[in-house]
């Protein structure tokens, strides 16, 4: 690996470039076109918001999924960006990060064993570990969480929506729940704070039932079910809410909350108004204490860093373009920089610490950071003006076996993208450009 010991940041991405070209490797690795799938009146548009966390296949060709993944369409691009991250001696000052839980290692397909150090996929999620969950049950149907300082609902009882919400911050408060009155909706740092990615992500696909799986959410300590398919729900339907507003608008103009699904693993932004079915409904967590939480404290140290010393991490303050998972993986475990040579790809949660949910392309014409930080411009799949997905160390692992992992969690500081089915939809886009940044693909 080229030492990249206190080399421009610049230099890095021609380097990473270079690397690429020796290689041979596809740098976006994206098709000439996206289109709709066939036969779908499918229309390109943010469908999850700036800050959504999502997955992508960790390798792969992209043409193969031209009409995008999932329910939504998500666009898979499979080649990301990457920004490493390590930590400080100190340690947290009010945004402790929870660790994500997980224990288990994979390559690009399935589950295996511990790479060793240099080897391939040496660097994910589990070669790394943190703030480990831990949770006290107050026998008083709260919980609290003792590496963040908040204390929880354990039951979010019925799903209710986003209006009902409010009414319920202000009953709890009026009957003094477990003998306090200052529960709230929790933030989506707040509440992403829960995530355990031990969980399984489901597949609606599958017919698969609540006995086959692992939730993303501990339920020794937090009341949880799936989507109950008998009713119609889809198996992945427990979808949680938070306070947190997206600042734009999803699906061609809903106004939009993000929530954490805690059956598949996904922050996503979900429509908060009345729908065409009507309003959605979600589960409500409220939470009490550390109103720092979620709070960061940037420190720009002048050398190509950026400390943020309410969580203890330091990150690079610019990025590389166009990595698979495995490329990142390695690039981020081999970086020397500013003096430093602990550098790493950063988990699923330490990545979403850094978002800054108060921004969007829509709203600020910047990515959904701290301007702080550089971000890497790319022209997404409608040609338009965008930001990329950066990918994290974290597998987003799956309850089917022969692919359990196949998938790697990413944050999009951009849209995030879907060729959507939206009613009253326009069609098909076809001809759509590939994002660019570097060349579509390389021989």
């Amino acid at each position: 690996m080229t030492n990249t010991k206190s080399m421009p940041i610049a230099l890095i991405k021609a380097v990473c470039l270079m690397l690429a070209l020796l290689t041979m490797q596809s740098c976006f690795g994206l098709p000439s076109s996206y289109s709709a799938q066939p036969g779908n009146a499918a229309k390109l548009m943010d469908v999850h918001g700036a800050g959504a966390q999502r997955s992508d296949p960790k390798t792969g060709d992209p043409a193969e999924y031209a009409g995008g993944h999932g329910p939504q369409g998500d666009v898979v691009r499979i080649y990301n960006a990457a920004r490493a991250v390590r930590s400080l001696a100190e340690g947290p000052d009010g945004y402790p990060v929870v660790d994500t839980n997980q224990v288990l290692f994979y390559d690009n397909t399935t589950e295996t064993g511990q790479p060793a150090a240099g080897a391939d996929f040496f660097g994910q999620d589990a070669h790394y570990s943190g703030n480990t969950p831990g949770y006290i049950d107050n026998g008083d149907s709260t919980v609290t969480d003792i590496v963040t300082g908040l204390t929880w609902q354990q039951d979010p009882g019925a799903k209710i929506s986003w209006s009902q919400a409010a009414q319920k911050v202000a009953q709890a408060n009026a009957v003094k729940l477990a003998g306090y009155t200052d529960w709230r909706l929790p933030t989506i740092k707040e509440l992403y704070s829960l995530i355990d990615f031990s969980g399984l992500d489901v597949s609606p696909e599958a017919n698969q039932s609540s006995n086959d799986t692992i939730p993303f959410i501990d339920p020794d300590y937090f009341t949880f079910s799936y989507g109950d398919t008998s009713t119609g729900d889809r198996i992945i339907d427990s979808q949680f809410i938070s306070a947190t507003e997206y600042v734009s608008t999803t699906m061609g103009g809903n106004r939009t909350a993000f929530g954490v699904n805690f059956a598949d693993g996904r922050i996503k932004g979900y429509p908060i108004g009345t729908t065409v079915g009507g309003a959605k409904t979600f589960y409500v967590l409220l939470v009490r204490g550390n109103s720092d939480y979620g709070k960061n404290n940037f420190v720009d140290n002048g050398d190509g860093t950026v400390s943020d010393l309410a969580t203890g991490l330091m990150w690079l303050q610019d990025d590389v373009l166009n990595v698979n998972w495995q490329q990142a993986l390695a690039w981020a475990e081999n970086l020397e920089y500013a003096g430093y040579a602990d550098w790493r790809l950063p988990n699923a949660k330490e990545l979403q610490s850094i978002v800054d949910y108060s921004r969007s392309p829509a709203t600020s014409d910047s990515p959904a950071i701290d301007p702080v930080f550089s971000c890497s411009e790319i022209s997404d799949e409608g040609g338009r003006h965008n930001y990329a997905f950066y990918w994290t160390g974290t597998t987003h692992a799956s309850s089917a076996a022969r692919v359990s992992g196949k998938a790697a969690v990413y944050v999009s500081f951009g849209e995030a993208l879907g060729f959507f089915s939206a009613p009253g939809g326009s069609g098909p886009q076809a001809g759509l450009a590939p994002p660019q940044g570097l060349p579509a693909a390389l021989p």
